[in-house]
């Protein structure tokens, strides 16, 4: 009997060890249930100031429902992107202004129509961005078949128009001209990604990989040299090895393939007279009064007169009349005297973030079409700024190859803004929802 009330004692001593455990497990239910009861309306006036923000988060969810997800390499291209436009824009300014008023025309002319092509560009680039692969597959033949056509114009009919020695351009009257050979790059990235994409491994046998691709591409090539432009007949053949490449052609095949290019356009520099003369004057044969290297020169003084840090926005000296096409082909080298050598960092620095996040959404995708279209825009815009800039430098010869997004040129910059907005749409489709929906 002595023992009887033990039992009780010792349930009740357990309660109160376990009483402190129950008040923290209540304390933690609570603390859980007052975010969720904030979060819940309270009433009419919540329901409508939370009801802009619901319809908003709805429709960027149709949005990425229908276009795919955007990734980091999405933000990170848009924003290189729009950042070299604009300096573009404040150098296009900046450069053709000086040119202008010593030809007695309006200062802004040039500046206002290079603004208009570039909105024109974005709204193209943002619009494209939207697109879903199986659009731009629909887009290749006829963005080939469109562009060969309007090049065939270009060398063969009185439509064409000769700037500089260069016939690339056709007039569609009413003082609007075109480029076609900016357009076929494009077209030939996304056509050479639709073949080999349907060709798979056959790519790796060397009869799938010259036909069609290579006779196709040496086709235009001829219909560019046609118009003796040799410097954007350079690019167009790096674009149709860089597809080659990223769609994984046999190496047997795309090595001699490279030599034969680059043996051709040094066969063609070496036999047309004017780019004979540019090959020498690069090589240190300048002649004073043939002016040989006068272009060239001032480029590099205009460089090395700006510093470190520039002579300060729109005080180039150096583009009054003493570089020819300083708001062209040259525009790098107004960068270089105004921004000085850290600005002109500071642009070679946005191309490699550019290249980096264009590499990095090749790298995620698994699809053919995207790598090869993805690889050729990169090798096309990269690699025409490298050139751009080692010709500027004196590390190549004078060949008349644009910067792109910075240069002046309406084609060039709408075709380049394009072809990004096709890069932005697989940087919006991610690998995994892509593989889901195939």
């Amino acid at each position: 009997m002595a023992k009887t009330p033990a039992v009780p004692g010792t349930s009740a001593k357990r309660g109160t060890k376990s009483g402190p455990v129950q008040d923290s497990a209540a304390k933690a239910e609570k603390r859980t249930a007052e975010p969720q009861l904030a979060s819940e309306p309270s009433g009419p006036e919540t329901v409508g100031k939370g009801s802009k923000p619901g319809r908003w988060n709805r429709f960027r969810r149709r949005v990425d429902s229908l276009a795919g997800r955007p990734s980091a390499a999405y933000y990170w291209i848009i924003g290189t992107t729009v950042a070299l436009t604009s300096i573009g824009l404040m150098t296009v300014l900046s450069a053709s202004a000086a040119e202008s008023i010593s030809a007695g025309v309006d200062p802004y002319s040039l500046f206002i129509k290079e603004s208009t092509f570039a909105a024109v560009g974005l709204v193209l680039m943002m619009a494209l961005s939207f697109v879903r692969p199986a659009g731009l597959k629909k887009l290749a033949w006829p963005g080939l078949i469109i562009s060969g056509g309007l090049l065939v114009l270009v060398v063969f009919t009185p439509l064409g128009v000769n700037v500089g020695g260069n016939t690339n351009w056709i007039n569609f009257g009413a003082g609007i001209q075109f480029q076609p050979s900016e357009a076929a790059k494009l077209a030939l990235a996304l056509w050479m990604g639709l073949i080999l994409s349907r060709k798979g491994e056959l790519v790796k046998e060397w009869r799938h990989t010259i036909v069609p691709v290579v006779p196709v591409g040496v086709i235009m090539v001829g219909l560019i040299l046609g118009g003796h432009d040799l410097g954007t007949a350079v690019i167009v053949m790096a674009v149709v090895g860089a597809g080659l490449f990223f769609g994984g052609a046999s190496m047997k095949v795309l090595v001699p393939s490279v030599l034969g290019g680059l043996l051709a356009a040094v066969l063609l520099a070496a036999l047309s007279g004017n780019r004979t003369s540019r090959l020498s004057g690069w090589m240190g044969n300048c002649s004073a009064d043939l002016g040989l290297c006068d272009q060239a020169q001032n480029g590099l003084y205009a460089l090395a007169s700006g510093g470190w840090f520039g002579v300060g926005l729109g005080q180039s000296r150096q583009k009054w009349s003493w570089i020819p096409e300083a708001h062209n082909d040259f525009i790098f080298a107004i960068l270089g005297e105004e921004l000085g050598l850290l600005g002109t960092l500071v642009i070679i620095a946005l191309y490699g973030v550019m290249a980096f996040a264009i590499f990095r959404v090749i790298m995620k995708r698994n699809d053919t079409f995207a790598r090869v279209v993805c690889g050729s825009i990169l090798t096309w815009i990269i690699g025409q700024a490298f050139v751009n800039i080692a010709m500027v430098t004196g590390l190549l010869p004078v060949i008349g190859v644009p910067l792109p997004l910075i240069s002046y040129g309406g084609s060039a910059l709408v075709v380049v803004l394009a072809a990004i907005g096709v890069v932005l749409s697989f940087a919006r489709e991610e690998p995994e929802s892509a593989s889901i929906q195939k």
